[in-house]
């Protein structure tokens, strides 16, 4: 997932205080706003609201949320773009990954959810050597076998801690946002991140409008909530995570991303009376360290390369 943006870094280590802490709060700020989000999908569905509908406002709701940040940053002009094809394709595929990623979330117990969205660096390393034919290290490659172990801790596979057919669903999730940080990685070399994140919910709104009718019911005050929050902190948590990348490397701001394991374990606690067992926290603490050393690794890497081209 590093450098998926296409977009400079500032050096944190030479940056004044303030300017060290802003892509940390930004990033704690989007994590926290989208942790929330999941929790809003899942007394969604508690409440029968179907996925394709959650999906729509998701998108819908969050088109203005964006279009205001346009409006208040690089202004509409920033919009323009020579790759639309390729926003298509990417928003494509980002709906295929937030299907996934939302029945994950109405399928198991968030926090059992969360962890293996933490497997994304894992897949993501693996995909970029399949793939984009970039050298993968013996340090990476026994990262990601150790993120492989933490992830059959979690699932237990032919146990009974989580629903299996949960645990595929979540691991597909993980594998599909994989695919499409590296497009977004790709679409990152010529196209601005606040461009990328419009298109994709712009465009998706569009297909996701034909299915709603067949899913769309009659909603009352307390359902139209759940799913306007959807919508809007969906947008602003994006916006959120957008920008902490404009001001710091993903290896520098990736551990506020595991704050999304607290949210969640506190929330599955308040709502629906389940704490994790001790696989889920001892599986979740090599997941998390496996990508947190991937994301360090490639980082490191990235220092490198960019000594040799300045010698």
């Amino acid at each position: 997932m590093a450098s998926r943006y296409g977009v400079q870094s500032m050096s944190l280590a030479a940056a004044p205080t303030e300017n060290r802490l802003r892509p940390l709060g930004l990033r704690l700020f989007g994590i926290s706003c989208l942790s929330v989000m999941g929790v809003l999908i899942k007394l969604a569905s508690d409440a029968h609201i179907q996925l394709p509908e959650i999906m729509f406002w998701r998108q819908a709701l969050a088109v203005p949320v964006v279009l205001m940040a346009v409006l208040a940053g690089p202004g509409l002009a920033s919009l323009k773009t020579q790759r639309f094809g390729a926003h298509v394709k990417r928003s494509v595929m980002g709906l295929t990954s937030m299907a996934f990623n939302f029945g994950a979330i109405i399928l198991l117990p968030l926090a059992e959810q969360t962890t293996l969205g933490f497997a994304v660096p894992i897949f993501a390393t693996i995909l970029s050597a399949l793939i984009l034919k970039e050298q993968v290290g013996k340090h990476r490659w026994a990262a990601v076998l150790a993120g492989f172990v933490g992830v059959l801790i979690v699932v237990q596979p032919g146990g009974s801690h989580i629903p299996p057919l949960g645990a595929l669903v979540g691991l597909t999730s993980a594998i599909m946002i994989s695919f499409t940080s590296l497009q977004i990685r790709d679409m990152g070399r010529t196209e601005a991140a606040m461009t990328t994140v419009f298109w994709f919910s712009a465009l998706s709104v569009l297909p996701m409008s034909f299915l709603l009718p067949f899913f769309m019911t009659s909603h009352d005050g307390y359902e139209w909530l759940l799913l306007s929050g959807i919508g809007v902190l969906g947008g602003i948590g994006q916006i959120g995570l957008t920008g902490a990348l404009r001001l710091a490397p993903v290896a520098t701001v990736l551990g506020m991303d595991y704050i999304a394991l607290l949210w969640s374990t506190f929330f599955g606690w308040l709502i629906w009376n389940h704490v994790p067992g001790p696989a889920t926290w001892i599986g979740a603490s090599i997941i998390i360290g496996s990508g947190l050393y991937i994301a360090l690794r490639e980082h490191r890497l990235a220092i490198e390369r960019t000594k040799d081209i300045i010698v």
